[in-house]
């Protein structure tokens, strides 16, 4: 299972550079005028996983599958884009189908791009983008409440419960905070996610800077960490210009040109990271001869689940797994040496998954 992250924005902060470099395609047009992205595009990437490449090479892996997440670029928001503004409702409704939400914001300047408010002002930038969100919902919650009032008044067990999360999500939406404030109990989580309301998603600030800090920030990314800091959110610095270039080198180029540049690693390894904190993901692998495979789960995720995820009868009919620890797996030499080491766990179906477990499922047909 990978994750749907939408990259939104006001027009020419970067989200098509950024798209472009993480899909490694010039599929989303980057031009310097708003609205250049028309229909949102979306680009599934390969999740880098240097585990991955460690376990083959240990198991003689044929084939090497990673993991992969999928990200959307949507089209500039603007002032009052949740009353039609710009391009309006069409891209509030294609942030309701994103697991979360990846919001660049400009911290650079430069003279030869135009800013739609004539400014560099990433925190007030984001204000005018969660207004709109906030807005939006405002307005969705109210038509909501009104078309289920019958249901209410019939005792309707599913419209009662869904006009008491509506109510919490309005209150506090009406006091200026995002639906992501609201404390939901675990019983009424399924419910809430299925409101899909645009401030409930979880959101990874993307500080755009220029070539020259995008190892360190600048003052302008700064802000916006003490911004983030204070809403409870994650941030990460990227310069949108050096992952567009790193996107179009070979694996021993990326590393001169990142050395170069005193940087470490690049910029989407950081964003994955960031993605994968942000929503709770971990990973597990399948390793053998024919195939190396990484699989992506939720924290929290059963042996069972985590075979659903490869196919729903290892789900249904599941037995056990057979689990080895990464650091087993690769401290003993593979899977034959692990288990004669007495590493090979037998796990039932109320054993919790690890991130880095390399497993093997036994199931019933």
């Amino acid at each position: 299972m990978g994750f749907r992250m939408g990259i939104v924005g006001l027009p020419n902060v970067g989200k098509s550079t950024l798209f472009n470099a993480l899909t490694k395609t010039a599929a989303a047009q980057a031009a310097n005028f708003p609205f250049c992205t028309i229909e949102p595009n979306v680009g599934d990437v390969a999740v880098p996983d240097a585990r991955l490449d460690k376990l083959a090479d240990i198991a003689k892996s044929k084939q090497i599958i990673p993991t992969r997440m999928t990200f959307v670029d949507i089209a500039g928001l603007v002032k009052g884009a949740s009353k039609g503004e710009g391009l309006g409702n069409q891209f509030l409704a294609n942030i309701r189908e994103v697991d979360a939400i990846a919001h660049v914001l400009r911290c650079f300047e430069d003279g030869d791009v135009t800013h739609v408010e004539g400014r560099v002002d990433p925190v007030a930038d984001a204000e005018v983008i969660e207004t709109e969100l906030m807005l939006a919902d405002l307005e969705s919650i109210e038509k909501r409440l009104q078309n289920i009032v019958r249901k209410v008044r019939g005792g309707d067990k599913e419209a009662v419960e869904h006009e008491r999360l509506l109510k919490a999500a309005q209150a506090v939406l009406e006091e200026g905070k995002p639906a992501r404030t609201v404390e939901v109990a675990d019983e009424d989580i399924k419910a809430w996610k299925m409101l899909q309301l645009l401030t409930s998603k979880p959101v990874l600030y993307v500080c755009n800077v220029e070539e020259e800090s995008a190892g360190t920030g600048n003052a302008q990314s700064a802000r916006v960490a003490e911004m983030a800091a204070a809403e409870g959110n994650s941030h990460v610095v990227i310069s949108a210009k050096i992952e567009e270039e790193i996107s179009q080198l070979d694996a021993d180029e990326q590393e001169m040109f990142l050395a170069e540049m005193g940087l470490e690693e690049p910029g989407l390894d950081r964003l994955i990271r960031a993605g994968y904190e942000l929503l709770n993901l971990q990973t597990y692998f399948t390793v053998g001869p024919k195939e190396a495979r990484a699989w992506t789960i939720r924290q929290g995720t059963s042996a069972p689940q985590a075979a659903g995820v490869i196919h729903g009868d290892f789900e249904k009919g599941f037995i056990r797994a057979e689990t080895i620890a990464y650091e087993d797996f690769v401290g003993l030499g593979g899977e034959a040496a692990a288990k004669e080491a007495g590493k090979m766990r037998a796990e039932g179906k109320a054993y919790i998954v690890k991130d880095g477990d390399v497993m093997h499922f036994l199931f019933n047909t």
